[in-house]
């Protein structure tokens, strides 16, 4: 029945684009979502989330084990990362998703892996797809090796695959997501060029409504979030959801990255409490920050800046802010020349933790 419904829908996605590619004007006049599921974009999402997310995104331990790095508790005593981040207050754990990475790390297997031991916690768990074979962003978003060629119909049928047959075999595996991210930092589309949202919005949109109708499809009550980086940037969140909208596009959750300096942590925070605030207004629809850090050598001013956007976050109107992630915070050492991690040199939380 499921694999029926798949093909289904993978069906109408090509007729809507073998449409849609020719008929651009008729499309566009209609505004008709594509192979979108029934969904009132601005109605506000009534079921918050009854517990606050206190998250990390810790997709790197894997291959810093395998590297022979180890962790350890304030107390100095030697414990598995998700133990150490639990004793901590964290409560929910997000991990990347590529598709044909160099070494392995952050594949299929890679994610079942880590999500099983998150799971095995007692975390929530959110999955960030990023689309690519490495590092997605809004300077990067490039095609996976494997689908470069593929014809912009191939290319919708293939994201929402994917999409489908990963989160197919997170469900075999017992895991059940609380929250999919489809794409990763989008301030500017994914999987360029095709879908660049500067270029071509609508394509942005369907390739979104790929990640949210495969989604829907194996976990009807995951939250989907599409991610945006800074935050505090009222006018590209403004323009790239008001394009979504328009090319009916479908979503639950907006994601935000903020990295603020020690500097400007507290403006940042107060505008990033304003666009979280309109973007519950203009859109109806929940918030998040998917992603924070600060250098790991400031660690007091970190927890300074944590314990302010946490605060901000459970006072966005109506209950829709949703949670507070950190990004890799066991990278200690400058792993992979990273260094805004919240561990310290000898493989430690920082007070920066303390926030959660």
């Amino acid at each position: 029945m499921i694999m029926k419904s798949r093909m289904t829908i993978c069906t109408a996605i090509v007729l809507c684009l073998g449409l849609g590619l020719g008929c651009q004007k008729e499309t566009a006049k209609k505004s008709q979502p594509v192979v979108a599921l029934s969904r009132n974009v601005n109605k506000t999402s009534s079921d918050a989330t009854s517990t606050f997310a206190n998250g990390s995104d810790v997709s790197w331990v894997t291959q810093m084990e395998a590297s022979g790095l180890k962790f350890y508790n304030s107390s100095g005593t030697q414990q598995d990362l998700f133990t150490i981040l639990k004793g901590l207050g964290i409560n929910a754990i997000r991990l990347r998703a590529w598709i044909n990475p160099s070494g392995g790390w952050c594949n299929t297997s890679d994610l079942v892996a880590k999500a099983i031991r998150a799971k095995n916690a007692g975390m929530s768990i959110m999955i960030d797809f990023h689309y690519s074979d490495t590092w997605a962003d809004p300077g990067h978003q490039t095609k996976p090796a494997a689908w470069a060629s593929l014809s912009f119909t191939d290319l919708v049928t293939t994201t929402y695959n994917y999409t489908y047959n990963t989160l197919n075999t997170l469900k075999s595996n017992g895991i059940t997501p609380t929250w999919v991210q489809v794409g990763n930092e989008t301030s500017d589309g994914m999987l360029w060029q095709d879908g660049r949202a500067s270029v071509n919005m609508k394509n942005f949109a369907w390739l979104v409504n790929c990640g949210y109708n495969a989604t829907k499809a194996i976990f009807p009550s995951a939250k989907v979030i599409v991610h945006l980086a800074n935050g505090y940037d009222n006018t590209t969140f403004r323009w790239l959801f008001d394009g979504l909208k328009a090319n009916g596009a479908s979503w639950d959750v907006i994601g935000m990255s903020l990295y603020p300096t020690t500097s400007n942590w507290s403006t940042l925070d107060s505008q990033c409490l304003t666009n979280m605030n309109d973007m519950v207004s203009r859109y109806g629809k929940q918030v998040i920050i998917s992603e924070a850090g600060m250098s790991e050598s400031a660690a007091t001013t970190c927890k300074s800046f944590l314990s302010d956007l946490i605060t901000k976050v459970k006072s966005v109107s109506g209950g829709n802010g949703l949670g507070v992630f950190y990004w890799e915070p066991e990278a200690y050492n400058n792993w992979q020349g990273y260094g805004s991690g919240a561990f310290d040199p000898t493989g430690k939380p920082t007070v920066a933790l303390t926030a959660f």
